[in-house]
């Protein structure tokens, strides 16, 4: 190359400048190339052996936002190299800070949802639920990228703080109006962080039940046992008693059957014992208690009590019908007879007393 055409001057800066700038250029991109992979290889091969998850966001930061960050700044920092007009250098410093703001704001943002998503992990909740984490994602990039272009309006010269003065009456006025809105955002916070049920929780709120499908930022969907969708305003259920069986670690059953009157003693005697004997040999069933529980209208009642580990439903019913099949097959070995509602009529007669039992 003619070295006189070096020292030729294009847009206010020599050839030989704008060949430096290339090469300066090429090299940091070689540079970030070859120094940030290795460091980025040598984190996954740690990551593999670790259980934590620190090190693999520390590998999505360096590969989504590290890297195109440097070769952008590696531009930057070239073509600052270069003289030029002052418009077009005010134009490319408004460009550096839009960068880094960006930037910036996407780290945020997947530092947050890192932090966020590894609490909810070690809180217990299954990947089901993170589809509903999306509404606290969404609120925090709205903040993020709404604080972003203010601060980057602010940088320009606009007068920032009469629009903020602005924003900020109307803002009451639309709090004022969106009351029921923001309750039921705030409702939906406290369900994600304060976890009275999640997503497959079989609940009870008042004269409704189902199980939980989908908890949005206004509303809950629950299925019903009927098949039908329920919706709920997330207020009503923070504001409402709600039961939650599948925390329920194990059901307490209590039922009462009755003998007839004609039981003998010794028969009575031994009720108590033939119940223990059912309930403690059906699988996950805790036997509590049986007693001769009192004198009937037309009856000797017995009352039982006795635990189902597990939420299940299902396993309650079959468990009390292999209960309930086992003491029939005792009582009928034994004579025992279940008593039904009798009635014994006296009638007086002038020559004698009957006895009528109907």
């Amino acid at each position: 190359m003619n070295i006189s055409i070096l020292g030729y001057y294009f847009l206010g800066n020599k050839i030989s400048d704008y060949l430096t700038a290339v090469i300066a250029l090429l090299v940091s991109f070689l540079i970030i190339k070859i120094v940030i992979r290795h460091i980025i290889k040598h984190i996954k091969k740690i990551s593999e052996k670790t259980a934590t998850t620190i090190d693999d966001f520390l590998v999505i930061v360096l590969e989504k936002l590290a890297v195109p960050f440097l070769y952008l700044l590696a531009v930057y920092i070239s073509i600052k190299s270069l003289a030029f007009h002052p418009y077009l250098e005010r134009g490319m410093n408004y460009f550096g800070l839009a960068i880094v703001v960006v930037f910036v704001v996407r780290f945020v943002i997947m530092l947050v949802e890192y932090g966020l998503k590894t609490y909810l992990v070690k809180s217990g909740y299954d990947a089901a639920f993170e589809h509903s984490i999306q509404g606290i994602l969404v609120v925090i990039k709205i903040l993020a990228w709404g604080g972003a272009i203010i601060f980057f309006l602010d940088n320009l010269g606009f007068k920032i703080s009469a629009v903020i003065a602005g924003l900020g009456i109307g803002g009451v006025a639309v709090a004022l109006a969106a009351q029921a809105i923001l309750k039921d955002l705030f409702s939906y916070f406290s369900i994600i962080f304060d976890r009275p049920f999640k997503i497959g929780d079989f609940i009870i709120a008042g004269d409704y039940m189902g199980t939980i499908e989908y908890i949005g930022i206004k509303t809950t969907r629950i299925r019903s046992l009927g098949g039908e969708v329920l919706i709920f305003s997330n207020s009503d259920l923070t504001d409402s008693r709600l039961r939650n069986y599948k925390l329920m670690k194990k059901r307490r059953v209590v039922f009462k059957l009755g003998v007839v009157y004609q039981t003998s003693t010794k028969q009575l005697k031994e009720i108590p014992g033939i119940m223990e004997g059912v309930i403690k040999n059906v699988k996950d069933v805790i036997f509590d208690r049986a007693h001769f529980f009192s004198y009937g209208d037309f009856s000797l009642i017995f009352e039982i009590v006795y635990y189902v580990v597990g939420a299940d439903y299902n396993k309650y019913m079959d468990v009390q019908q292999e209960i309930n099949f086992v003491i029939r097959e005792e009582f009928e070995k034994r004579g025992i007879e279940f008593a039904y509602p009798t009635q014994t009529l006296y009638v007086n007669t002038a020559d004698s007393e009957k006895k009528e039992v109907v």
